[in-house]
Order: C-alpha cells, then sequence, then structure tokens
C-alpha cells in the first residue's frame, strides 16, 4: 500500500465524482494550489497546528476566501523527522475529525494540502531568511510550547542558526527590515498559539530583549513595535494526534493508502484573538463559518480554559503515566482518578476563578463531555511534554489563589504538584532522561534541559543523602529556578508533597 501523495487528490475526486474538497472546481480556488505564494510561516510541526490552524487555512482554500500558502519549519533541532516525514508524503496528511457535535458523531476525513514548504531551518538557514524577506509573507503562526516564548541570552554569529524561538524572529525581523529600508507597510502579523498568557506581549518583549542584545539599531527597536502587530490569542481544541494503530490499519485498508502523519481531532474548535474584527478580511476564519473570534479581551476565555480544560490535563497527567494510564478517556473513566480530577476542578480550581461559578461548572461539564469523546484517544505521553512550564501557567495560579489568602493548599491541587515532582524523579541514560512508574515502567521524560537538570541533580542529592522525603520536597518546592518563587513557604505544603509520596510508595510496595 503506497504512502499518501498528491495523486491521492486525483483519486478520491475521481472516486466521489468530484473535487475531494467539495467545492468549486475553480483552480485559482483549489486548495491543492502549488502556485499560491508563501503568506504564512509556520514555526511548529507537531499535531495541534497541523489539527487546527492549518486545517483553517484549508476550509478557507475551500471556499476561495484565503489564497495562500504556509512554509513549516521545526522550533527545535529534534523535529527535523515530522519535517522530513512531511516531505516523503508531498507536505499533506490526513486529518479526521472524529466526535460528538450537538450530542450526534461525526467523522469527517479531509486531506490537507497548504503546505507550500517544510524545511529544517537549522540546516537550511539561507532558506529562512529568504522566506523572512520575501514580499509575499504576511503571518507567522507558531506553537513552540510555553517554554518557546522565553527569554535566553544567545550570542548572534552571522551564518549561523539562532537556537531560540524569539532570538530567531528578532533576527529574521531585522533582516525583513533591512530588505524593505524599514517600509512601514512591511510588517508582519504573529499568532503565536502559545497557552501563555498574553502571549502575543511575550512574543514582542522578547524580540526587543534580543534586539537590544545585539545592539540593533533604535529606529528597528521602533519598527518593531509600530509596523508588526503581536497579536494576544487562545487557542481551543484537542488534537489527539495519531490513532491507535489498529483503528490507523483499518482506516490505511478503507483509504488504499498509509499516512505516518495521520491526525485526529475533535469537533469543537475556538481561537479567541485579540485584534480588531476587521482582521478577518486578512485572515478570513470568521468569514469561513469557523469558530474564530475577535474580541478586546481575551482574559474571560483564557482564564476558563487555562485554567480548567488545559490545568485538568496538567494535572491528570503526572499521575496517569506514573499509574500505568495512556489516555485521557481512560484516566476519565478510572474510578479514582477520574473522580480525583472532577473534584479537584470543582471543588478547587473553580472557586479559585474570579467568575460565576455556574458558568464554570458548566463549562467544566462540557470539557468533562470532551475528555469522554469515545472516538479520541489523546495520549497523556503526548501532553506530558514541558510539564513544568505547563504546571506554572495552569495549575500554579490556582495554588497561588489559596496561598495569597493564607489558606493550606487544598489537598487535589497539592495532590496534583506531588504527582508532577514523583514524575519527574529522572536520571540521564544516554541523551534521555528517564523516570520510573509505580510499577517499576521506565519512561522518558521530555522538558526543557535546564528544568531536567535541576530536577535529576536534586533527586539525585536526595538519594546520596538519604534525607526525608519532606526535606526534599522542601528543597524542590523552594527552587525558583523551576518556579519563579519559593514555594516552600507556603505551610504545611512541603509536608502534604511528602505525604502523598509516602502513600503512593506504600502502594508500591503492595
Amino acid at each position: 500500500m503506497n504512502k499518501l501523495n498528491r495523486q491521492q487528490l486525483q483519486i478520491a475526486g475521481a472516486a466521489s465524482g468530484q473535487s475531494p474538497y467539495k467545492h468549486d472546481a475553480d483552480a485559482a480556488n483549489d486548495p491543492n494550489q502549488n502556485d499560491a505564494p508563501v503568506t504564512v510561516l509556520q514555526i511548529g510541526e507537531g499535531n495541534f497546528l497541523r489539527g487546527f490552524f492549518d486545517w483553517m487555512v484549508h476550509e478557507s482554500r475551500k471556499q476561495g476566501l484565503f489564497r495562500g500558502g504556509v512554509a513549516v519549519t521545526q522550533p527545535r533541532p529534534s523535529g527535523k523527522p515530522k519535517i522530513d516525514a512531511l516531505n516523503g508524503q508531498d507536505r499533506l496528511y490526513t486529518l479526521v475529525i472524529r466526535g460528538l457535535d450537538n450530542g450526534e458523531p461525526v467523522e469527517r476525513r479531509e486531506i490537507v494540502s497548504v503546505f507550500a514548504e517544510a524545511f529544517d531551518p537549522y540546516g537550511e538557514w539561507e532558506r529562512m531568511i529568504g522566506l523572512a524577506v520575501s514580499p509575499d509573507l504576511r503571518f507567522v503562526v507558531s506553537n513552540t510550547t510555553e517554554a518557546g516564548i522565553v527569554y535566553r541570552p544567545e550570542a548572534l554569529t552571522e551564518g549561523e542558526p539562532i537556537v531560540s524561538f524569539p532570538g530567531k524572529i528578532a533576527y529574521l525581523l531585522y533582516r525583513r527590515y533591512l530588505a524593505f529600508d524599514g517600509a512601514a507597510d512591511r510588517g508582519l502579523l504573529f499568532l503565536p498559539c502559545e497557552l501563555l498568557e498574553r502571549n502575543g506581549d511575550a512574543l514582542q518583549e522578547s524580540v526587543l530583549k534580543y534586539a537590544a542584545d545585539w545592539g540593533l539599531p533604535e529606529a528597528f527597536r521602533e519598527w518593531v513595535t509600530t509596523a508588526n502587530r503581536f497579536l494576544n490569542s487562545l487557542v481551543d481544541r484537542i488534537v489527539a494526534g495519531y490513532p491507535d494503530q489498529e483503528q490507523a490499519e483499518a482506516w490505511f485498508t478503507e483509504w488504499g493508502y498509509r499516512d505516518d502523519l495521520l491526525c485526529v481531532a475533535e469537533p469543537y474548535h475556538l481561537w479567541a484573538i485579540e485584534g480588531e474584527p476587521e482582521l478577518d478580511e486578512l485572515l478570513p476564519f470568521a468569514s469561513a463559518g469557523l469558530n474564530v473570534v475577535w474580541t478586546d479581551s481575551l482574559e474571560p476565555y483564557r482564564e476558563r480554559k487555562v485554567r480548567i480544560l488545559n490545568g485538568a490535563h496538567t494535572l491528570m497527567t503526572p499521575l496517569g503515566i506514573l499509574s500505568g494510564v495512556e489516555h485521557v478517556r481512560e484516566l476519565m473513566e478510572h474510578e479514582t482518578l477520574g473522580a480525583f480530577v472532577k473534584s479537584t476542578v470543582r471543588d478547587e480550581i473553580i472557586p479559585s476563578l474570579p467568575y460565576p461559578q455556574e458558568e464554570m461548572e458548566a463549562y467544566a461539564n462540557e470539557v468533562f463531555d470532551r475528555y469522554l469523546n469515545p472516538f479520541v484517544r489523546h495520549r497523556l505521553y503526548d501532553i506530558a511534554m514541558n510539564s513544568v512550564s505547563k504546571f506554572k501557567v495552569r495549575l500554579l495560579p490556582s495554588l497561588e489563589h489559596y496561598a495569597r489568602k493564607g489558606e493550606r493548599i487544598p489537598d487535589g491541587l497539592a495532590k496534583g504538584l506531588a504527582a508532577l515532582l514523583r514524575y519527574y524523579r529522572v536520571k540521564k541514560e544516554g541523551t534521555e532522561y528517564r523516570g520510573t512508574a509505580f510499577d517499576g515502567r521506565s519512561y522518558a521524560v521530555r522538558d526543557d534541559a535546564e528544568a531536567l537538570e535541576t530536577l535529576a541533580a536534586a533527586w539525585g542529592e536526595a538519594e546520596r543523602t538519604g534525607e526525608s522525603p519532606e526535606e526534599t520536597a522542601r528543597r524542590l518546592l523552594a527552587s525558583e529556578k523551576l518556579w519563579g518563587q519559593d514555594l516552600s513557604q507556603w505551610p504545611g505544603l512541603a509536608a502534604q508533597v511528602a505525604q502523598a509520596w509516602a502513600e503512593w510508595t506504600e502502594e508500591e510496595r503492595t
């Protein structure tokens, strides 16, 4: 059986007696636009953007509302295999939207063909620069996880790729500024999808820090702020990625081709973007009937989504992996773990939010229904990447709500923090950091290198010195490198964490 390639587009159309995209046959509107100019630079090759932003571009192109292609690159060198896989499939992939829509089961398949280019910026840095100075480029979209929009001092060496995401943007914007003589109409529109509060503002701030570090002209820094737009945005869709192998093989047999980049997403989607509604003329997603909201304030959307939906994900993931659970739905159906997540959200997270409790409870119930989607198998291991930075954004504000009031941290949130730290009880093995689940199985942990080094060193020190669990907990909680503050000062928290570890250790023994 052949892998997905451009011939499949013609096969799909012939089999149905119409265009595989079910729209006008007008070639100018066909989403398989090989000659479309690259108007979007996408930094992020992973499942989420392919099941969210790229699908939105695809839907808009189907309706003839958006003409332009996407150039996709990976933010980290480790992402090159995914770029290679995309090129191996003519930059195509299949998206299956599967789940419940207004209580009715739906399953839709799309072959998404929006990528005009896919390349490794670390191996083709000049190509990246060439794209940055293209007059056709209008938008930059990114998903580098919360850890991606972080300022870390980095030297600028001419001809060498820049590692950090905001550092890349600073340099690429400078090259664009030079290429167009600082023209005010040549700025770009940035749409960061990282789950970081005011992500557009954070990206701009980091870009300006690199520009200052490198001694770039003041006129350039002014152009960054006046000619470019860094929009704060919030994304909401569960993109589970590759399904279980049995389901994948059944689909491949049905479709007549294989797709190593097959991606599954739920029907629900929301993109709230802080900007004037007129911007939909440039990026016509709302006009295409998609749930894209242009708003003057993201805060209500952001807080409920990050603290409840994403917070519950980060709450369940370490404990689920340690307990041998593989998927979100499996965990939510687990008698003990599912009840733990629901009670922590309802009784501890929702009361920490400054919004009407009934509205938040209704949203939480909707989230739990989405988690129980019978058609999506969302792997906890996929959610687990960069869990320390995710915890800081998604769950730490709920803990802080109680700490600021001088109250004891509620048991569910304390247990979630204890599970996170236990999940990161890791040792370096070769190039990987690995931990051990309750049943003795080993797992790899993916996170920022500095965070992994800090955690591995702390656990190693605990093992060498034989200190008590509460002393270890207090030392880990005191790390401002990890949390940006000293959590060990919060009354009783170290003891709560140590108690949870002791309970799990007892379970391991029995």
